[in-house]
């Protein structure tokens, strides 16, 4: 199997390793967390390392996934993602076996889709986006660069959902709505019109 790093050692690096165990496509090689965390286990996988020790984990191991979550914004991701794209990292779409994507979507690089995820017909989802479990993205959606679309979100066919958004757990956005760049919904809110007024 193919060896990955996991940049991040927090709750959602927890939820990778999980999708990762579940498919046989990738090995987990470590994780990358802050200094005081190095030596520690997440769910049995060592942090071998912190931002800097990067560069020798390049030679190492090629293939890296941010594994850090998207609150209260998507800069610590965006920040992560350019430097590793700096060092050469490659960067694979993870998607749960427990997923169901048509093939007629185009998911960008380092995207992750979870347990649940219902992926539609010419769907089109950008780089480094986080799909949480049960989250439902409906024909002719497009999710910019760095979003994070959280547990059980409806997202409706025809919406367009800027870069570095974040939609939180539950909520539904109508169908053909528009969402420009680091918007922010929060959990279990219906978006039936932009801008937003107490839905």
């Amino acid at each position: 199997m193919k060896q990955l790093l996991l940049i991040g050692c927090g709750g959602h690096a927890r939820s990778l390793i999980e999708l990762i165990e579940s498919s046989s496509e990738w090995q987990i090689y470590g994780l990358v967390g802050l200094p005081e965390q190095v030596g520690r286990r997440v769910l049995g996988y060592p942090v071998i390392g912190c931002d800097d020790d990067l560069p020798s984990l390049r030679e190492k191991c090629s293939a890296a996934v941010l594994a850090i979550g998207q609150v209260p914004d998507a800069a610590p991701r965006v920040r992560l993602a350019e430097q590793l794209d700096q060092f050469g990292f490659q960067f694979p779409v993870l998607i749960s076996p427990h997923a169901v994507v048509s093939s007629h979507v185009q998911l960008g690089l380092g995207t992750t889709l979870g347990h649940g995820v219902i992926v539609n017909a010419g769907a089109v989802i950008g780089d480094h986006c986080i799909i949480n479990s049960r989250a439902l993205v409906e024909h002719d959606v497009q999710i910019g660069h760095h979003c994070h679309i959280s547990t059980g979100v409806l997202v409706n066919g025809g919406v367009q959902i800027g870069s570095e958004s974040f939609i939180g757990s539950g909520a539904i956005i109508r169908e053909g709505l528009i969402l420009p760049p680091l918007s922010v919904i929060g959990a279990g809110k219906r978006v039936m019109g932009w801008p937003l007024r107490d839905q």
